[in-house]
């Protein structure tokens, strides 16, 4: 019998960890046995684990492709600051430095190359790479070679020749997003043979989702910078200009901030995203040209200043918000507007791209206007169920809206659309219809003559926030639509007219603070706040005399371990995660020595943060109908059976036993499976893990059905 591989020694050794991840150990096993590997794991889930243990513990050189040459330096910087021999190679290297690299790697001085797909595919480049003992090659953000895929890459395609020129040589393809189809065409197109697939959860439990209504949009995003003055994030605009825009008033407004985006020169784009990573300054204004691939752990916040044009793209860029599983915050400014204005940019496509990205607006529009939970939603698009209940990490699960009496409000608001297309022949917009309302001594509302319709100044017990917010939830409703064209212009749809005419009664919902913080969330690490901030400073000192980012030196989870344990010895500190052998011996003695003087003058906090719950801790009083589900399966009623004797759909009823299950009912795997059933989903579920039941049915072939795999990892988990 083959023996074990020892993994937990190396990954203490070089990398300061414990435990792995969520599938990483499956993984790595399978790239150790020269396996071809395909790894679907969320931003943060720790891919990059997943190449480079492998590459420390076989002979020869692991090659990672990676799309962007401005994230190498740091990729690598952290791994040499782990002690580990890597380098790369690309346009920003001076001839020298170039030559140097070369010779390195002809000796076999490293472990781990990085390079981008159209270097490694020179034909005089790959030439000289057969020369080299080549272990494994890891292709890293892989979705890229997939034109079914929302960032795709020419360059990735010629990837495939790869297989030819290194028929023997495992490859690893990896990425954060990708569909099922995505997923299909990259095994299709990088030739993998007989692949193991990994696909982890999509959910990111760390991370809170908002969407707020889009008034006064700087405003906003001014008030909630303000509100987390030490935190840095990224805020995605539609356009160049808007990105310029912002960062300049920003600065203005006294918080550091860069733009990024394409009609940047070169080394101004690398130049203010090399100061966002190193912290220089906490905010960067950018297009969807910055982020893919990106190595800064400590993004707090990700906003959406405008409305992206698809589910993959905000998931994505979302997801470069808390990789190092501290709480981190997604907010998304959302207004009738912006859906507009793509829906205009839509009709300039080919028909056959119209209809594609209809539907792909239609899904984001869903996202932004879902008044159920928002993870179960996102997990949905991508196949992936998640229980019916409250997530405790979104705005709609959180605090869910206050309501109030709206019918006078509404029947005010569409008046007033109604009567100033009337007396005008055409729309406005919404500011202009609020100024109606508000009876504002302003020109356009003069110059048109509105100042002289009845609605005009009725609305006038109300803010202007208020109005604002009432006319873009009657467009949600439907009862008022935005015309196309060039501006939004509002008027009253046929059920608006038809809600006039009766008297409809209306609940709306009020708006809510983009500023207000949002409850702890998962993750959180309870620690010694003032500490915590001495620390971040040391590591900031090191980090600059190095000429590294800060979080090459140390995570924040692994300063916020340091404010909570205070260690003050090397053992003590060896425990803290991320601290391996060559941190331990660079690091220790100044950390080590600001911890010590800070206990002079300041004494112990003690933290009485909760575990996290157990299925039993979970369980819920069970309502009548599932209740009555499982009498009838006690009684020895199959499932089939009740679900034709109570009218429901066979996953109904699938969904009321796991809850039972769950709740604590004593069924037994053997009510639902064989032996051999058991075994084989057992197998696969150890490999994949239950928490994407989409996953573990593709893993098995399609032979179980989501509502099987949803009891047996019930009776499993309970």
């Amino acid at each position: 019998m083959k023996e074990a591989i020892d993994l937990a020694t190396p990954l203490k050794k070089h990398f300061g960890y414990d435990a792995f991840r969520p599938l990483q150990r499956e993984i790595i096993e399978d790239s150790l046995a020269g396996r071809d590997v395909f790894a679907l794991m969320p931003t943060g889930g720790g891919k990059s684990l997943c190449f480079q243990l492998p590459a420390l513990l076989r002979d020869g050189l692991t090659i990672v492709v990676s799309p962007l040459i401005a994230l190498m330096k740091d990729q690598v910087d952290a791994l040499q600051a782990s002690g580990i021999a890597a380098t790369f190679l690309n346009s920003t290297l001076g001839g020298e430095q170039a030559k140097a690299r070369w010779r390195g790697l002809h000796r076999g001085e490293y472990r781990m190359l990085y390079v981008a797909p159209e270097r490694l595919m020179l034909e005089g480049f790959l030439e000289k790479a057969l020369n080299w003992n080549i272990a494994q090659i890891a292709i890293d953000e892989a979705h890229c070679i997939s034109e079914w895929g929302h960032d795709f890459r020419p360059e990735y395609r010629e990837l495939k020749k790869l297989r030819t020129h290194l028929p023997d040589v495992p490859t690893m393809a990896l990425t954060a997003t990708a569909t099922t189809r995505v997923r299909e065409d990259i095994l299709k197109q990088l030739k993998l043979r007989d692949p193991r697939c990994y696909v982890a959860s999509f959910d990111r439990p760390n991370l809170t989702y908002r969407v707020v209504g889009k008034s006064q949009p700087y405003e906003q995003l001014l008030a909630f910078l303000r509100a987390r003055p030490h935190e840095s994030g990224i805020v995605y605009c539609a356009s160049r200009k808007t990105a310029d825009s912002l960062a300049s008033k920003l600065n203005a407004d006294r918080i550091p901030a860069k733009p990024y985006h394409a009609g940047l020169e070169s080394d101004e784009r690398a130049r203010n995203q090399e100061m966002f990573l190193r912290d220089d300054v906490r905010v960067i204004t950018a297009t969807i040209a910055f982020g893919m691939g990106i190595n800064k752990p400590n993004v707090r916040f990700v906003v959406h200043h405008d409305l992206p044009k698809n589910i993959e793209s905000y998931y994505q860029e979302t997801g470069r918000a808390g990789r190092d599983g501290l709480p981190s915050e997604c907010v998304l400014l959302f207004s009738a507007a912006d859906v507009v204005k793509q829906t205009r940019f839509i009709e300039e496509k080919s028909a056959a791209e119209q209809k594609i990205a209809h539907e792909q607006l239609r899904q984001m529009v869903h996202y932004a206007e879902a008044r159920q939970c928002r993870r179960t939603t996102l997990l949905r698009y991508f196949g992936e169920e998640r229980p019916d209940e409250p997530c405790g990490g979104c705005d709609n699960c959180l605090t869910p809206r206050e309501t109030f009496d709206g019918t006078l409000a509404a029947q005010k608001f569409l008046s007033c659309v109604h009567r100033v297309r009337a007396h005008s022949g055409f729309g406005f917009g919404l500011n202009h219809i609020v100024e109606v309302l508000m009876g504002a001594n302003t020109e356009p509302v003069r110059q048109r003559g509105h100042d002289r319709l009845s609605t005009y100044g009725i609305g006038g017990e109300m803010k202007k926030e208020a109005w604002q917010a009432i006319g873009r939830e009657l467009l949600r409703l439907g009862l008022v639509e935005a015309a196309p064209g060039k501006f939004a212009t509002l008027q009253v749809s046929d059920a608006g007219m038809k809600a006039l005419r009766d008297r409809t009664s209306f609940t709306l919902t009020k708006p809510v603070d983009v500023a207000a913080k949002t409850k702890t969330r998962a993750g959180a690490i309870e620690t010694d706040e003032k500490l915590f901030d001495e620390l971040r400073t040391l590591r900031r000192t090191i980090a600059d005399e190095r000429d590294v980012p800060a979080y090459v030196i140390f995570s924040d989870v692994a300063l916020r371990e340091m404010a909570r344990n205070y260690p003050i010895t090397p053992a003590e500190f060896r425990r803290i995660p991320g601290v391996g052998e060559q941190k331990l011996k660079d690091f220790a003695a100044p950390f080590l020595a600001a911890i010590t003087v800070y206990l002079e003058s300041n004494s112990r906090q003690s933290f009485q943060s909760a575990p996290p719950q157990t299925a039993s801790q979970r369980r819920v009083s069970l309502n009548d109908s599932v209740t009555e589900t499982l009498r009838r399966f006690q009684r020895g009623d199959s499932i089939d059976d009740i679900a034709k004797a109570r009218g429901f759909t066979r996953g109904t009823i699938c969904t009321h036993l796991a809850l039972a299950i769950e709740s604590g009912a004593p069924l037994t795997m053997g009510r639902f499976f064989t032996v051999d059933q058991q075994t084989e989903i057992a197998v696969a579920f150890g490999r994949t893990g239950g928490a994407n039941l989409t996953g573990l049915r593709d893993s098995l072939g399609g032979k179980y059905s989501i509502d099987d795999l949803r009891l047996f990892r019930a009776v499993v988990t309970r």
